[in-house]
């Protein structure tokens, strides 16, 4: 099992701003993260697609909980990473997790360059 390091991202999930694709942006050691609500939970990936770097803050969630870039339409699924249409790239993923004490976010080991 993977062990994570979590970092405090908001006292209370309300203080997270999220855009009418229910994708919202925050910055964790100077490195910009995408927070998603789906279904009543939240995930956290790149900004950036893995193919062209397009920005997922200006994508959307399908009806499958699939981040859809803006530049090219590859999706990928927000619980694992893994490309759905079928390109072979992997989205750099983090696992969310909503306490008493606040929102965290999961990092194992050293946060990769982001940008």
């Amino acid at each position: 099992m993977k062990e994570f390091t979590w970092h405090k991202i908001a006292e209370h999930i309300s203080e997270l701003q999220f855009s009418e694709n229910s994708i919202g942006l925050i910055e964790l050691e100077d490195k910009k993260i995408c927070i998603a609500k789906f279904q009543d939970r939240l995930y956290a990936f790149a900004h950036k697609c893995p193919h062209a770097s397009g920005f997922f803050i200006e994508g959307y969630i399908d009806l499958l909980g699939n981040v859809v870039c803006p530049v090219h339409c590859y999706k990928y699924d927000i619980r694992n990473g893994r490309n759905v249409t079928g390109e072979g790239y992997y989205l750099r993923n983090w696992p969310v997790d909503v306490r008493e004490d606040g929102v965290f976010i999961g990092m194992d080991g050293q946060l990769l360059d982001l940008s």
